[in-house]
This record gives C-alpha cells, structure tokens and sequence, in this order.
C-alpha cells in the first residue's frame, strides 16, 4: 500500500479517469538544448512581440493600474469582450454581441467549464478520430462516453456520422471539432463536408462545439466559414484563443454561447472555478489589441515564419522518411501527423528516437477506442529551418531502423 492510500483523504470515482497528459510527460523529458523537439504545440518563443507587450504594460499601469490589480466581472472585461466581436465579423463573418462572449484562462478551461455544464456521466459526446487531447482528457473527467467519428484528410466522414447518429439511443450532449487546421493531423474539414455536417447536426438536434485555436494561422488554400456561420446553424459554442497567436502564457481565450441559459451557466460555472480570468492579462491584452493593425501584422510575420518550416519540414519528410511512410499537408496550423508502417509502434519508436535526441508525440493518446499505434504527431512551429532539418534525419533513421528489424 502506497503512502498516499495510508492518508484520510479518499477520492471521488471519477479520480481514476484522470490522466497526466501523455505531452506533458514527453515534454519533461524533451528540456535538454541538445534534443531538437517536435513534440509540443509550442508557438516560437522568438516571435513573441516582446518589446510591444512591454509598451503595452507600461501604458496600462499609467492609465488603469490599479483597476489592473483588483477584481473584475466574471464574463470578462468588457473591452476585450468587444474586441472579441470585431475580431469574429472581420476573421470570420460571423456576428456576435458582448454579453454572448465569455473570457476563459485559455481554451483548456473553456472545455472544461463547457464539460462541466453539459455533461451527466455516461452522457455521449461526439469527437473527431483521432481528436485533441485535452478534449478528450476534459470530457472524460466528467464522464462522459466518448465516441469517435472517423475522419479522413478532408476532416470527419459525414456518413459515417450520420451512420453514429442513427444508432445512437439518444442524441449525444454535444458534438466536438476543430474545423481548421486540426490538432493531432493538421486536417481541415472541407467546405462541402462543412455543410453536410452542420445540416446532419440540425437534423438531429445535436450541439456543435466548435474550437478554433488555429485558424488565423493559415500558409495556403482558401479559407473556410466557421460551422457557427454558416446558414441554420444549430445551437452552438465557438472557442477561441490568444494562446497561438500572440502568447499562450497570458492565458487567455473566449468562449462564446448565443444560448442565453446556456450562457448564464457557463458564468456561473465560470464563477466556482476562480471567480474571473487574471484582470491583469485582460487588460494587458486589450491595451496590446487596441493598438490598430498590432495583431494583424504579428500574425503576418507569424504566418510568414511558420508556413516556411511547414515548407521545410515536408521537403525533409520528402528526402529523410523511408517508404511506407505517409503524412499529412497541413494549409497552416502548427502540426501534420505521420503514419509509418504498421509494424511500427510509434510509443517504441519514441524511445529509440530520443537516443537520438529527437522528439514528437506518438499517436496513441489522440485516438478514441482502439488506438492506432503507427501514427505519431509532429509540430513544426518551434524549431528553425536547419533545426527541422536535421531533426527529421534523425528521425527517418529511426524509421528505418525500425522497419529493418
């Protein structure tokens, strides 16, 4: 019996659907300058606008410093909330109003506050297979019963999700996407699939929650309407962030409810787990995003840098992977899964290749049911042109090794 059992504290069930994040967990071993990482979503930390954060800081202390230090309402400051407004119509067409946005310490916490509301163990929730990580880990720890939609390089299969929807007993609480640029595969659900899936979600009654992390990141193709504008949209929830397009270390993201219910208990949800997002990151931000064309033209240099080493990292998938190998051509975001061959697990791979010094996240974990052990997850965002180079190398030595033995 371990210590930890010998104490008078003793867990609720639902402890032992928790999980440590299988990323985290690489990461930690990942820390070393000498080992090039794929493994994590991080943006580059060279980009970050530094020196315009910095003015920005300096402004809001001068103007609104000690507003900045003090408590502020639960749905978000009010600025930001408009902000966020004006930045769905010009990015993505779609009109919202204030008091239908919610401002969460990042989107983690917008999928848990969205879990938290709607789902009753035992309750279905939809995801796309193979789906994000801490989506599955948010939905899980309320209990829900996960069901994968299988999904191909044009996002998920509207007949096989018409084909779960009518098997199911009942309809399932919400269905989960990110239409743009997906995290694990770097997949985008096509505009045709778009409209066949939201009409399939009309249909049955079903709620969309749709998260969009990453879609002003985009290096090619045309760009897509969110499923939340498209016409007879179904009751919905739009996530957004900050996190990758200006830094993830503010914290923040919006969480937006036109369900006017549905959106008072998300705040009183919001309201028991820390009363409000940090006032200080809030207003930080609005002083950074006030400033006209400051996000637009960093997400400009971000796009610039990140679509090359998408670039690079293909053409060194091209030269260094073994045959049998395929991969995914990602218009932006920051990751593109690989399938090796099916002899190979990617979670043995993984050891051999951090001998190597090379890291990236194996497939397993992003996938509902039974896993599929020869895919694994690669980032591109947060290593340089020689770096991904190099790295890629090692790695297809790796590969081949591998599928030699």
């Amino acid at each position: 019996m371990s210590a930890a059992s010998l104490s008078g504290f003793r867990l609720a069930a639902r402890c032992a659907r928790l999980r440590p994040s299988a990323i985290r967990e690489i990461l930690k071993t990942t820390a070393a300058p000498d080992v090039i990482s794929f493994a994590g979503g991080l943006p580059a930390p060279e980009l970050f606008p530094v020196e315009a954060v910095r003015r920005s800081a300096d402004e809001m202390l001068g103007e609104e410093g000690a507003d900045s230090l003090q408590y502020g309402l639960a749905e978000g400051h009010p600025p930001l909330r408009e902000w966020v407004c004006a930045h769905l119509s010009e990015t993505a067409g779609l009109e919202v109003a204030p008091d239908q946005v919610l401002i969460t310490s990042g989107s983690q916490q917008g999928l848990d506050l969205v879990a938290k509301v709607l789902v009753d163990p035992g309750d279905t929730v939809l995801v796309e297979n193979p789906s994000y990580l801490g989506a599955l880990q948010a939905f899980g720890a309320y209990e829900a019963r996960i069901v994968g939609i299988p999904a191909d390089r044009d996002g998920v299969q509207p007949w096989e999700l018409s084909r779960i929807l009518e098997s199911l007993p009942r309809p399932p609480k919400f269905m989960y996407l990110i239409p743009n640029f997906q995290n694990p595969t770097g997949t985008s659900l096509s505009a045709a699939r778009r409209s066949e899936v939201a009409a399939l979600a009309a249909s049955f009654g079903v709620p969309v929650v749709e998260d969009d992390p990453y879609g002003s990141l985009r290096y090619g193709g045309a760009g897509l309407p969110p499923l939340a504008a498209l016409p007879g949209a179904h009751d919905r929830i739009l996530l957004g962030s900050l996190s990758k397009i200006l830094s993830p270390g503010i914290r923040l993201a919006w969480l937006v409810a036109p369900n006017r219910g549905l959106y008072e208990q998300l705040v009183s949800a919001k309201q028991s787990a820390d009363l409000h997002t940090s006032s200080f990151a809030q207003r930080l931000a609005w002083q950074y995003l006030r400033r006209p064309g400051a996000l637009r033209e960093h997400i400009e240099i971000l796009r610039r840098a990140y679509g090359l080493r998408r670039d690079a990292m293909l053409r060194a998938l091209e030269r260094h992977l073994p045959e049998g190998c395929r991969w995914t051509r990602p218009d932006g975001g920051l990751f593109l899964w690989v399938e090796v061959p099916r002899r190979i697990d990617a979670g043995a791979l993984l050891r051999e290749a951090l001998r190597r010094k090379v890291a990236f996240v194996p497939g397993a974990p992003f996938w509902v049911g039974e896993p599929v052990r020869n895919t694994l997850r690669l980032n591109f965002s947060n290593a340089c042109e020689e770096r991904i180079e190099e790295g890629i190398g090692r790695l297809g030595r790796v590969i081949a090794e591998a599928g030699n033995r």
